[in-house]
């Protein structure tokens, strides 16, 4: 599925502000190299139904063990090891006894410390990493498991590998025994480490979305094949907010396209990421924070969000508005499957002009079923001439004013709001006496 830099900005799913960030809440991987398997796994939404159900497969067998995962490794495990290959050291006698083992550590004090340190780091890795194929080691596994862990398998069968995959902690490691494993790794299993270290951080990394598909009680959607887009959901909701309203939502070919009004602060705008943030992680393979969900594979995720004018091009916040339209209606021509989302269409331009803008692309854009759109908007009297378009579904955020206060209830209710309640906030922030007062 495509999502170009645009759309990734507008749903978060990448902030440098890690409270805002889709990664940064997915995030329980335990190394660096996890943590960059996780980007790469969240920057790469995949392409077929048989993709994203292997990857289900692979994050179901996950939860079912996270609660056993061995912590033999860490990241500091990783560290030590790729610090070990870094760091230049004299050489070490190619066939260690105790004579030369002590010579080499009473005239190479540092580089033999180093070697210890480092030899005992790597005996927990293997061990970890044997323990990680143990877990999963079922023959039921998905593909993409089992040729990890015959990968693994054959990595570990080096007969220097098997003894320290036998060693007790509780055994103390002879010299001979340090320089031994210590010039095995850094002569003869530098590439192998280096590969199961990969494996490492991309298990990790699967592991991190199955422990928050848990830990958020996310469910994993079912994939519908289907010519025409379709997304039907219930109690969705919106993963970055700690209490959340949920939402109902569906849309199909003869509903292609949703209508929505409300205030400001209403919560339109959430309401159109968290469908955005949840149809992204189903094309990855992830839960979605919903009760349920099915849909249709989609082609691609276009959104228009977050417009900004260009001073240095010296194009207006309305211009931009205009390209973006213009660009996503010529991407979606192509035939495929897109949903679109669009938040306060023409928000650069008068009242009027607005109006006559949004009604002429809502009455093209609704005519292309091979698409779903969500579009909001605070230009509520354009609804009643859009209602005789029996494709096209309007909802709204209800606010309530008691006392001057305004009550925001963030449910979504079938209909066309016109809620006017600019007035009353610059009012109660006290901009007005403020003003009344200069």
């Amino acid at each position: 599925m495509q999502a170009d830099k645009t759309t990734l900005s507008d749903l978060s799913i990448f902030n440098s502000e890690e409270e805002l960030s889709i990664l940064h809440h997915l995030d329980f991987t335990k190394t660096a190299g996890g943590r960059d398997w996780l980007r790469l796994l969240l920057s790469r939404p995949l392409d077929s139904i048989r993709q994203i159900e292997e990857t289900q497969a692979v994050l179901k067998q996950m939860i079912a063990v996270y609660q056993n995962w061995p912590l033999k490794i860490s990241n500091g495990t990783v560290m030590v090891i790729e610090r070990f290959y870094d760091t230049a050291i004299n050489d070490m006698p190619a066939h260690p006894n105790m004579f030369n083992s002590v010579s080499y550590k009473l005239l190479n004090g540092p580089d033999y410390s180093l070697t210890r340190y480092s030899v005992s780091h790597f005996i927990d890795f293997v061990q970890g990493m044997n323990n990680i194929i143990e877990l999963l080691g079922d023959h039921d596994s998905p593909g993409m498991l089992q040729s990890i862990i015959h990968r693994v398998k054959q990595l570990l069968e080096y007969p220097q590998v098997r003894e320290m995959l036998a060693h007790k902690k509780e055994n103390k490691l002879t010299p001979p025994e340090i320089l031994y494993y210590g010039n095995f790794a850094r002569r003869h299993y530098k590439e192998q480490v280096y590969e199961l270290i990969n494996i490492y951080s991309k298990l990790d990394a699967y592991l991190s979305l199955a422990t928050a598909c848990v830990q958020y009680n996310y469910a994993f959607p079912t994939f519908v094949d289907n010519e025409k887009p379709a997304i039907a959901a219930t109690k969705l909701f919106h993963p970055l907010l700690s209490t959340p309203v949920a939402y109902n939502i569906g849309l199909s070919q003869k509903e292609n396209f949703l209508f929505l009004t409300g205030a400001n602060m209403a919560g339109k705008s959430t309401f159109i990421k968290a469908v955005g943030v949840s149809i992204y992680l189903a094309h990855i393979g992830m839960g979605v924070p919903a009760e349920t969900m099915s849909l249709t594979l989609f082609d691609g995720l276009l959104s228009n969000i977050q417009v900004a004018d260009n001073i240095i091009k010296g194009e207006s916040y309305f211009f931009n508005e205009v390209q973006r339209i213009r660009k996503t209606i010529e991407k979606i021509s192509d035939g495929k499957k897109w949903l679109i989302l669009i938040d306060e269409l023409f928000k650069g331009t008068n009242v009027q002009d607005a109006m006559k803008c949004s009604t002429v692309v809502i009455e093209g854009l609704r005519k292309m079923q091979n698409a779903l759109f969500i579009l909001s908007t605070h230009l509520y009297e354009i609804g009643d001439d859009l209602r005789r378009y029996p494709n096209i579904q309007f909802r709204y955020f209800e606010t309530e004013v008691q006392n001057d206060q305004l009550l925001f209830s963030y449910h979504l209710k079938e209909g066309i709001s016109n809620d006017r309640l600019g007035y009353l906030i610059l009012r109660n922030e006290g901009v007005v006496d403020m003003l009344e007062k200069l």
